[in-house]
């Protein structure tokens, strides 16, 4: 059975695009059966609306309190009972009421632990550090602190700029992010965990190879 997978972005969407892409194979094992957004007419939205997948709106000032926002966002989740929750992009810290109730897996532009928060690129290079990356994790209830599914290295340049690090590291990220719902969806995981559980279940760290770092890092292929 193909795994149900509900999307929330809040940009251009192609992350989004590179899902509904992959997922376009029926070999692939999952559907897109709903892009969320939390904000009207985003690129996300129109790439949804063309390939022919149900899309939904709930917007956080249209809500008293972000408790009232994440209530909504979570009913309308349900709405299309999801295997599967994937951030693409989606800039909206979610509570419990969402991450309490849907397994949910999200792409980070670092190697966490290092650099967690919306402003990793940046704080990687006032660090000076050689290599950053991407990560594909869990999603819990604090900042980017989920158990860690997969990482991909990717280097950093003596001339990067924000700008320019940045553009690698979304190149690298669609694809492990692509690569590693695959490979969830395929383990069966996807489906075998009641939502709420917050440890990665047996199968998912498949896509990880160990490195002397002790980082879970996914190699080139």
């Amino acid at each position: 059975m193909s795994a149900r997978l509900v999307v929330l972005a809040s940009g251009a969407g192609t992350t989004l695009q590179a899902i509904l892409d992959a997922t376009a194979d029926p070999e692939f094992g999952a559907t897109v059966v709903a892009v969320g957004t939390d904000r009207h007419d985003t690129g996300a939205e129109r790439r949804a609306r063309a390939s022919g997948i149900d899309v939904f709106t709930v917007r956080l000032e249209d809500h008293p309190d972000r408790e009232a926002f994440n209530v909504a966002t979570a009913e309308r989740i349900a709405g299309f009972e999801p295997d599967l929750l994937l951030l693409a992009g989606y800039m909206k810290i979610l509570g419990r009421r969402v991450i309490g109730r849907f397994r949910t897996v999200n792409t980070h532009p670092s190697l966490l632990p290092a650099f967690p928060g919306a402003a990793a690129v940046r704080d990687a290079l006032a660090a000076g550090v050689k290599v950053s990356g991407v990560t594909v994790h869990w999603v819990d209830e604090g900042v980017d602190t989920g158990p860690i599914i997969a990482q991909r290295p990717v280097s950093v340049e003596p001339d990067d700029t924000e700008q320019t690090l940045r553009a690698r590291i979304q190149g690298v990220e669609r694809g492990l992010f692509v690569a590693t719902i695959g490979e969830i969806v395929r383990s069966g995981s996807a489906q075998a965990v009641p939502a709420g559980h917050r440890a990665p279940p047996a199968g998912a760290r498949r896509c990880e190879v160990q490195v002397p770092t002790e980082a879970h890092v996914q190699e080139e292929s």
